[in-house]
């Protein structure tokens, strides 16, 4: 079967304005509007070329999700890939994703939050530009609904235990198996562009996945009861 990279599907009604979302549309945005339905939204940040994006969406017509990407040539790219595709629950921008999660995006409103291999800044002088701190994970857990999980995944060592202790440090959120199907993995694996690359230069890869309690103080989510 051809891949979404070079197969043009041209068979359905999706256009690319259905798809692409101005940023600021996104200042004081209702699910509802974006989607026009109220299904779970499930949130990638950094999406590349959108395959995860494609597959998951693919996978789940049922709910909806928004991705967002700040390089420009891949935030083109995936646009097009989910017109191509006809994915009809998908909405894609082109914005700061930590502007967005700490001041627009809905509280208590995320099924999921999908955040794989971000930008490592790998620079002393630039760590102060990664997406995970602590201002940004307190805001990320305002966003998921109790019960909502989070997974993160990244190819720095250095970075990923930064990333455990300022997740792992919040009251709110306790660690879960990463390797979860119904979050989109197969054998613990996304297939995302950067981690099919990165795998087959035998980097590591390291995986955290979170889920939000309803009640900090007992532990409990949902499911627990």
């Amino acid at each position: 079967m051809p891949s979404a990279d070079t197969c043009d599907r041209g068979l359905g009604s999706v256009r690319l304005e259905d798809v692409i979302v101005a940023p600021e549309a996104l200042a004081g945005v209702r699910w509802s509007a974006l989607f026009g339905n109220n299904r779970p939204v499930e949130l990638e940040i950094g999406i590349g070329k959108g395959g995860f994006l494609l597959r998951r969406s693919q996978a789940h017509p049922e709910r909806n999700f928004l991705g967002i990407e700040w390089a420009n040539k891949y935030y083109k790219y995936a646009a097009d890939r989910m017109r191509r595709w006809n994915v009809a629950n998908v909405r894609v921008v082109r914005t700061d994703a930590a502007d967005f999660v700490k001041a627009h995006c809905p509280r208590t409103s995320l099924s999921m939050l999908h955040v794989y291999h971000p930008d490592p800044w790998p620079k002393a002088r630039h760590q102060r530009r990664r997406l995970v701190q602590p201002a940004f994970v307190e805001a990320a857990v305002a966003c998921l609904v109790p019960g909502g999980r989070w997974a993160l995944q990244t190819d720095h060592a250095e970075y990923f235990e930064q990333i455990r202790t300022c997740v792992l440090d919040h009251p709110a959120l306790v660690e879960v198996p990463f390797d979860e199907p119904d979050a989109g993995l197969r054998d613990a694996r996304l297939d995302t562009n950067f981690e099919v690359k990165y795998r087959r230069a035998g980097r590591a890869i390291y995986q955290l996945a979170v889920r939000r309690l309803a009640d900090p103080s007992t532990g409990k989510t949902p499911e627990s009861g």
